[in-house]
């Protein structure tokens, strides 16, 4: 069982990012541009919280969801990004980021488990605000593809810390992981709320 689990993730950071891990290069400005982009998405809560949700959520439809979710965002944030970097806009960014922890918080504080197709159509969705986020906040003096090859793994790695986490919590919970999972999602989406609001 344990050894099942360990492949799966495995497996799922493996189709994620051998797609980005070609732009890695590291030469001299190749370098700093990805380091800057690894750390962009942690730069911020709103990020950080929707793409760990996006590995709960992972976690909890199992199956090929365990990969296909992840997958679908990052690949799509992919798209979104090169839509920042293009100087092309989407409306909505900050309301969409902001909406994206509120519904993926309380899709987990409720345990909804939605059809593979809706999730990753959800997933898909919230997936270009982010993207074009990160991509129109990249610096003028760095490269783009290394830039979004930092972004792009920094994002599947929070995904798989999601996995982790809800893993580790509903194994290890004695019956209560299930709860402490749930609270973590409502914890959330409280956190969207005031993301949306201006609170935080």
């Amino acid at each position: 069982m344990v050894a099942r689990f360990i492949k799966s993730p495995l497996a799922a950071a493996v189709v994620m990012l051998t797609p980005v891990a070609a732009f890695a290069h590291t030469g001299l400005g190749h370098t700093a541009s990805f380091q800057y982009g690894l750390a962009h998405p942690i730069s911020g809560l709103d990020h950080i919280l929707a793409m760990v949700l996006i590995g709960v959520l992972a976690w909890r439809a199992g199956g090929r969801a365990l990969w296909l979710i992840p997958a679908a965002f990052v690949s799509v944030m992919a798209a979104g990004g090169m839509l920042g970097m293009s100087g092309i806009t989407v409306p909505f960014i900050e309301t969409g980021i902001a909406l994206s922890v509120v519904l993926l918080g309380a899709a987990v504080a409720f345990d909804v488990r939605p059809h593979i197709v809706a999730a990753i159509g959800a997933a898909a969705l919230f997936a270009i605000f982010h993207g074009q986020a990160h991509g129109a906040e990249m610096p003028a003096d760095l490269g783009g593809a290394a830039y979004a090859a930092g972004f792009l793994i920094a994002t599947a790695l929070l995904h798989l810390t999601g996995i982790g986490a809800a893993a580790v919590i509903d194994r290890a919970g004695q019956g209560r992981g299930d709860f402490a999972v749930r609270m973590g999602g409502a914890a959330a989406s409280l956190s969207g709320v005031g993301f949306l609001t201006g609170v935080l």
